[in-house]
């Protein structure tokens, strides 16, 4: 069952809609300003509700924080080194909105988009988004139509990226939704426990740029193959840690580009909740709520109070061709981008 209400208005005026989806007792919220999972809540092993993403409970918030909270975000997730794109010789200059260099979309990305929504399904359980990018938007080649869809069902929701431009360009969307299994506002996501499916990360220069190279995670902070709490060794003294004020980080998935399969999980002790994280990308960030120093929903979100797990190509790929031979951002004029990623939910 899905359902719109009005939840506020933009400061340019215009209409932002609530919309739901059900899913038995779970509930997740979607906004149609920037697609952004605005609450999704989840049965506890007590049975009670919790809401497990980070978010805010008006426009305002979204329009004057920063932090990309709960939204879809394109047409590049992630850094592209100084806004560099090079595409048939070439060169775009991207807007560079990140300790000098492109990230997220640039100034004004699909997370700043009104979009349009039909409901579909049988049981109205999928949500359907869709949106434009003119050509030459931030500046990339291309007039390009984007389509997500989100479902809910069984515990989990899937999120369904697809997108076709009329130019060769650059595509790479994710969701930044910022986690946290004992319930948004309720402290830090420390103790939370995580298992990513990766033996190597992209290390990174101090601009949080990876330039072509791979490390190793054996002995490493880094070394989440098998459960381990994610505070452990956030604060040793490692480059790629103290870069990023701890874990903002690209892993390389034990999967090729194009399979789809389980990549992560996360399990809180406390409310008994599993977060299983599916895709078909060929890689995930790590993004432990650095920066985080804001009004939430139900209390103020201070460093790691939320966790993000950004499906994608690893950042920087259309500067680095071993990045980019593990799965190409760089799309064919009509070619079809079309990937998967899904967070099911399970209680202990």
């Amino acid at each position: 069952m899905i359902h719109a209400r009005f939840f506020g208005k933009t400061s340019e005026g215009k209409d932002v809609y609530a919309l739901t989806l059900k899913d038995g007792k779970n509930e997740a919220v979607i906004l149609n300003l920037g697609g952004i999972i605005q609450s999704l809540k989840i049965a506890d092993k007590n049975g009670n509700l919790v809401d497990v993403v980070l978010g805010y409970n008006d426009v305002a918030g979204y329009e004057n924080n920063g932090g990309y909270l709960g939204a879809l975000i394109g047409r590049f997730g992630n850094r592209i080194e100084k806004g560099r794109l090079v595409i048939d010789g070439e060169t775009y200059q991207l807007f560079c909105n990140d300790r000098g260099n492109h990230l997220h979309g640039g100034q004004k990305g699909f997370d700043k988009k009104i979009w349009d929504y039909v409901f579909e399904g049988s049981d109205g359980n999928t949500l359907s988004l869709s949106t434009t990018a003119a050509d030459g938007e931030e500046n990339y080649p291309g007039a390009m139509r984007v389509q997500v869809k989100y479902t809910f069902v069984n515990g989990e929701l899937k999120i369904d990226y697809a997108a076709v431009s009329d130019k060769k360009t650059a595509i790479n969307m994710t969701n930044h939704a910022y986690f946290n299994l004992d319930g948004e506002g309720s402290g830090n996501v420390l103790d939370t426990f995580l298992t990513i499916n990766a033996d190597r990360v992209t290390p990174t220069d101090e601009t949080l740029i990876p330039h072509g190279e791979f490390k190793d995670v054996t002995g490493t902070p880094f070394d989440f193959r098998k459960p381990r709490r994610i505070g452990e060794r956030i604060n040793d003294d490692d480059p790629d840690l103290n870069y990023g004020g701890g874990y903002d980080i690209n892993f390389v998935l034990n999967k090729p580009c194009g399979t789809y399969g389980k990549i992560a999980e996360a399990e809180s002790e406390r409310s008994g909740i599993v977060m299983e994280v599916y895709t078909d990308k060929p890689a995930v960030q790590l993004y432990t709520g650095n920066g985080l120093s804001q009004n939430g929903k139900s209390g103020y979100y201070n460093k790691n109070y939320g966790f993000c797990l950004e499906t994608q190509f690893i950042p920087n790929g259309v500067n680095c061709p071993a990045y980019d031979a593990l799965g190409s951002a760089i799309y064919e004029k009509n070619q079809i981008y079309h990937f998967t990623t899904a967070y099911k939910f399970i209680v202990k």
